[in-house]
């Protein structure tokens, strides 16, 4: 077996990672993507070229791996892709079905398939479903470039910080590849980067690891593909929500020469059991006839965007694929004057431009002039196409039929719904009419404690900032005008104190603790899952807590009904965050 000490393999490797946006079941558009990345790896003078995990696909493809035809097709896929890669290495995620369904990575070159990396470990908590539709794999891989060992790994394996990349390296591999579908949360980026960066230095390795970008429903990915040198140095990265083909030069000969110095796994070289297989050996091109600045080590490095920035720039891909690749061609949602329709508007023109939005103001007679004022202004600033609907007509109408049966009762937030639910009925109308999505302004602070209306604000397609606190939106406010260099968003609607306008006098803070007190506490019971006692200890307010878990709690049933809505949190509601209905267990 080779160790880590054996005799370095002289000159530089050049790798091309395609930081590519999939769309899940689009095989066909997947498979071109990946042909053009191919094409333009070899142009760049790449002698291997990496993609995403399941990027034949899409990820996450779910149920649609059940289907035999569809696992058929990714694979007739992965062979046509096979038969352009002449004059360079390929190494393509896509779903093997052999004896079980695997999340497989294809080596590809000379026009064939040589050989086939499954993955060994399968996420199952959070968001991932991994171990309903996958068999593990059983064992590290290698691949051989012209005596220069690669290690692969698909997502996942990388994360443990044992097998199979220290397998791999203590076989000699002064490469590892990682192949990636990373969901984004806020921060994950940073922490995933220092994750990898520990990795290359506990192996005195190269690490390239090569991720998805897009939108996928809930789901956001960043990109943010790495090259690391063997210290954990940042040599090349691609930008963050956005395609690109990263290219960089890597020197293997440094790290092999580091092992040399930094002897710390000679004795678990030397009592290594497991030898994993060379699943294919290439020769290369050498890169000396290649032009001086592509021998220089390293590649581009984007820098990385500021926390508010990135969470923005989620939100913005994130409705920007959800509207395409469902075939929408504009989106529509109502202005109330209020600072979470103002943010949503934005991340729509930002996403989609002035002319793919409308928006609606509605007043009801408890609107203020200085609301809807905001909110013709707003709309003025962004250049979208404004409607406006004074529902106090439709209100009439509704106590007049319901008068007869609510006579002997005072009124109470049952008419105070139902002016969300008109509001929501006309945008709905709207989107039947015309065929455009409808936007729910709700934040996650409002759909965490259920102050929310089902048929009302609830309504609609996609909801932007289901997974944003309030404290957050006013944060991506000033972030919006700070971009602007102005007030893109009015001043006075960031100024405002929130209310829902549903009655004379409301404000937030008559149903709610101050957001500043609410979203701590939320963020600790619903990211967190601390209980009472533990959120006491935290300093919080006992009657605090009490009043905000129990709203929690009560709200599950309201929010089993929202619209899908981007993830930026550790521990979104929906596919992430999962609590029965009916339940008994309080806190």
């Amino acid at each position: 077996m080779e160790g880590m000490t054996d005799s370095p393999t002289h000159g530089p490797l050049r790798i091309a990672l395609c930081q590519m946006n999939a769309t899940v079941g689009d095989i066909a558009g997947n498979e071109r993507k990946i042909l053009d990345g191919i094409a333009e790896a070899r142009e760049q003078g790449a002698q291997l070229v990496l993609f995403p995990e399941l990027a034949i696909t899409g990820y996450p493809p779910e149920d649609l791996l059940l289907k035999e035809h569809f696992l058929a097709d990714a694979r007739a896929a992965v062979d046509r892709i096979a038969a352009v890669t002449e004059g360079i290495v390929a190494l393509v995620g896509f779903p093997e079905r052999e004896d079980d369904v695997y999340n497989a990575l294809a080596v590809l070159a000379d026009g064939e398939l040589h050989g086939i990396y499954r993955k060994l470990y399968l996420p199952n908590y959070g968001v991932f479903d991994e171990a309903r539709y996958f068999q593990s794999g059983t064992e590290a891989g290698l691949i051989e470039l012209a005596g220069i060992r690669v290690g692969l790994s698909i997502c996942e394996d990388i994360w443990e910080p044992g097998p199979p990349a220290s397998t791999e390296a203590r076989a000699g591999a002064t490469v590892i590849v990682n192949l990636s579908a990373s969901p984004y949360y806020a921060g994950r980026g940073r922490q995933r980067e220092r994750m990898l960066a520990q990795r290359a230095r506990d192996n005195n390795c190269v690490v390239a690891y090569c991720a998805l970008v897009g939108g996928q429903d809930e789901l956001v990915f960043d990109g943010h593909s790495l090259v690391l040198d063997h210290r954990g140095e940042v040599i090349a990265r691609a930008g963050q929500f956005t395609e690109e083909l990263l290219v960089a030069t890597v020197d293997p000969q440094a790290a092999a020469t580091h092992r040399l110095r930094d002897a710390r796994h000679r004795a678990a070289v030397r009592t290594e059991h497991e030898d994993p297989p060379t699943l294919a050996r290439f020769p290369l091109q050498p890169l000396s006839s290649e032009p001086p600045e592509r021998l220089r080590i390293g590649g581009p490095v984007a820098e990385l965007l500021s926390p508010v920035a990135e969470v923005y720039a989620a939100l913005v891909l994130g409705l920007r694929d959800y509207v395409a690749k469902n075939g929408f061609s504009r989106v529509v949602l109502g202005l109330s004057g209020g600072i979470d329709s103002a943010l949503v508007a934005a991340i729509a023109v930002d996403a989609l431009g002035p002319g793919g939005v409308s928006v609606a103001v509605m007043p009801s007679p408890h609107s203020s002039l200085a609301t809807q004022s905001d909110a013709r202004l707003l709309a003025d600033n962004l250049g979208v196409e404004r409607f406006e609907f004074a529902i106090a007509p439709a209100m009439d109408a509704y106590e007049s039929t319901l008068g007869e049966v609510f006579a002997d009762r005072a009124p109470d937030i049952t008419e105070e719904n139902l002016q969300a639910r008109i509001r929501g009925n006309l945008l709905m109308a709207l989107s039947n009419k015309f065929g455009w999505l409808v936007l729910a302004t709700g934040n996650k602070s409002e759909m965490s404690v259920g102050y929310s209306t089902l048929y009302g604000d609830l309504a609609g397609g996609f909801a932007v900032i289901k997974d944003v606190y309030k404290t957050r939106v006013y944060e991506l406010a000033e972030h919006v005008n700070a971009v602007a260099g102005g007030e893109r968003i009015p001043r006075s609607i960031i100024d405002r104190a929130p209310s829902a306008e549903l009655r004379p006098d409301q404000r937030d803070e008559d149903s709610l603790p101050p957001y500043a007190v609410l979203d701590p506490i939320l963020d600790a019971y619903v990211e967190e899952d601390l209980g009472r006692e533990q959120l006491r200890l935290r300093g919080f307010h006992a009657d605090d807590v009490e009043h905000v878990v129990r709203l929690v709690d009560r709200a599950e049933y309201k929010r089993r009904q929202a619209p899908p809505g981007i993830k930026i949190t550790s521990r979104a509601f929906g596919r992430d965050r999962r609590v029965p209905i009916t339940n008994r267990y309080g806190g």
